[in-house]
């Protein structure tokens, strides 16, 4: 017989299992010791790092040697201490009030990231701070087996002099040997850092229930620190001051969507009804102006908040892929956001590091379509049949298609907002647009006595003419002087873009004497000609413009394909006599304006 243990799960295998807890980096670690600070009543929580100076050949180098997190929340108890770093333990277990609960955050997150996790917590003055830890090194060898018996221990100078919330309560987390880090230095961690933060705490900086200061000061030299403030970072750009380049540092750059930008949904779950809310927001138009709007600062900060922001408690948990069109770079003009309160969380599926809701994500991935044609059932039977089986995908399969159906929606608003805002609408057409060049044909023609049912409209009064030009842009959505533009431009055609029901390519509209031609985004010759060419990326390489060229001439092809079955189609008669007699009429005008002067 020996003496060896056989535990189930032997504490120091257990232990060095759970490093590799799925945290996806050190911001969101950092993310579970704020949690605990808010929780906790926090005003202030500040992130600290400590930096030792390195030789490396000729130059210095800084490396981040330990990481703190202070803040002046109500602080532990020797009984609360020592529970809040056993793992699977904490006094929030069923608390359902607030963003803490599942008891694994403190000495989960640290050991994720470092070796070694010291804590002083007080409750009245931090001179009577009670200090514990956890050592990874220590358990591995077997010297330590339970949280220690907290202890009056003294905080390290270092922290005292930097932390500016040192208040009658409060709680110091440090974690040392940062092995675990991938960002090296405090540059690289703040840097990564407060993007993340900024977002995930928004509603909490927004409100002032909570701000969050960054730190950090050589080792040497702890006298010169160096701190920034955490700016929320709103990925619906409703909330401002925020970290988003100016103009829209100071401004919203999107706005809420609809007559009723904010949708409930109610869930009944475990007897009771809660509230699910779902924002939707998307850009002005102004910020979409001009070539390239992605390319700018304040679109390639958008650029790095597309997804769907899944909130709970007001914390965010994860910017979710599910609704994203990863292949198009509009995505990054729109927002969704979905709040739900922590007694759902076994209906969101949140893991327990607070950085998922699996089971909405895993919903809002299923192709329904393809379901129901398995399933042999209408969308209401599929879920009538999931209500009464008590299957938790009924009220989130509800949350999914309300995402689903309102960003369709966004989507063909943004569609149309970007061509009849960009470069293919400019103001004022270039002196080799297809707009003057047709004009210029028809100042022929009519010189040659032709003359057009639009012809009249232009010997109206000149303030009556811009009047009906200011109506039709407002009801396309046009800049508020494409009126004026297209007047003092003397142009007799204009092309807009809108969004439109039936099967029409384009629609011909004159008003004060001007031709208004208004492409049909919707229609699929749109995607197979005018928006390869004019919504071309301007980095493109040489062969992502002959893929667009390639697959334009197909368009086209298919789009004279269409008119020459639709000629064949026709009964021989009148109406096939007709198709052909349009046909060449049409052609004879194109030749005419396509025709090469000189």
């Amino acid at each position: 017989m020996t003496d060896e243990r056989h535990d189930i799960v032997p504490a120091h295998l257990a232990v060095l299992a759970m490093r590799d807890n799925g945290y996806r980096n050190a911001a969101y670690a950092v993310a579970e010791l704020i949690d605990n600070a808010i929780q906790a009543g926090a005003q202030t929580v500040e992130v600290i790092v400590s930096e030792k100076e390195q030789f490396l050949g000729q130059r210095t180098r800084r490396h981040a040697e330990q990481l703190a997190v202070l803040d002046n929340g109500c602080g532990m108890d020797a009984e609360v201490l020592r529970m809040a770093l056993q793992f699977g333990n904490g006094t929030r277990l069923q608390d359902r009030s607030g963003i803490g609960r599942f008891g694994m955050g403190l000495p989960s997150a640290s050991i994720s990231q470092c070796t070694r996790v010291d804590v002083w917590s007080w409750t009245d003055g931090a001179s009577k701070a009670l200090h514990c830890y956890i050592d990874v090194d220590e358990i591995r060898r077997g010297e330590q087996v339970e949280v220690p018996e907290p202890t009056t221990r003294p905080i390290p100078e270092r922290w005292r002099s930097v932390g500016s919330t040192f208040g009658d309560s409060g709680t110091l987390v440090v974690w040392s040997n940062l092995d675990r880090c991938v960002w090296k230095t405090a540059t690289a961690i703040f840097g990564n850092s407060e993007r993340i933060v900024g977002r995930m705490y928004r509603h909490f900086l927004d409100h002032g229930k909570a701000q969050i200061r960054f730190a950090s000061f050589l080792e040497a030299a702890p006298d010169a620190v160096t701190e920034k403030w955490a700016v929320l970072n709103d990925p619906s750009y409703l909330l401002v001051p925020s970290s988003c380049p100016a103009p829209y540092d100071q401004e919203p750059m999107f706005l809420p969507y609809g007559e009723c930008p904010e949708q409930t949904i109610e869930i009944g779950w475990n007897g009771q009804v809660h509230p699910v809310h779902i924002r939707f927001a998307y850009a002005k138009k102004e910020a979409r102006a001009g070539y390239n709007p992605g390319a700018k600062a304040y679109g390639k900060h958008a650029a790095k908040n597309v997804g769907v922001s899944v909130v709970r408690a007001g914390r965010e948990l994860e910017l979710s892929q599910a609704w994203v069109i990863q292949y198009d770079p509009t995505e990054r003009w729109w927002g969704v956001e979905i709040e739900f309160p922590p007694a759902l969380d076994e209906l969101f599926g949140v893991s327990n590091n607070k950085q998922f809701a699996r089971n909405l994500s895993e919903v809002a991935e299923i192709d329904i379509e393809q379901l129901l044609a398995q399933e042999g059932k209408s969308i209401v039977e599929f879920k009538h049949d999931l209500l009464e089986d008590g299957d938790p995908m009924a009220p989130l399969l509800e949350i999914a298609q309300a995402v689903e159906r309102y960003l369709n929606d966004i989507r063909r608003l943004l569609k149309a907002q970007r061509v009849n805002t960009g470069h293919a609408s400019s103001n004022q057409p270039l002196p080799d647009s297809a707009e003057q060049a047709a004009t210029d044909k028809t100042r022929d023609r009519q010189q040659n006595g032709f003359f057009g049912d639009s012809d009249s409209g232009e010997s109206e009064p000149e303030d009556e003419r811009l009047r009906d030009l200011e109506e039709v842009a407002e009801g396309l959505g046009l800049p508020s002087d494409w009126a004026a533009s297209t007047l003092s431009s003397g142009l007799k055609f204009r092309f807009a873009y809108e969004g439109m029901e039936g099967p029409a390519f384009f629609s011909v509209r004159s008003t004060a004497g001007v031709i208004v031609v208004t492409l049909n985004t919707e229609h699929p010759a749109y995607r197979h000609l005018i928006e390869l060419m004019e919504q071309a990326p301007e980095d493109a390489d040489a062969d992502e413009l002959r893929r667009r060229l390639d697959n334009s001439l197909l368009g086209l092809k298919l789009l004279l394909t269409a008119w020459a079955r639709y000629e064949d189609e026709q009964p021989v008669g009148f109406r096939k006599d007709a198709a052909q007699d349009a046909r060449i009429d049409w052609g004879k005008l194109a030749r005419q304006f396509l025709a090469q002067e000189g």
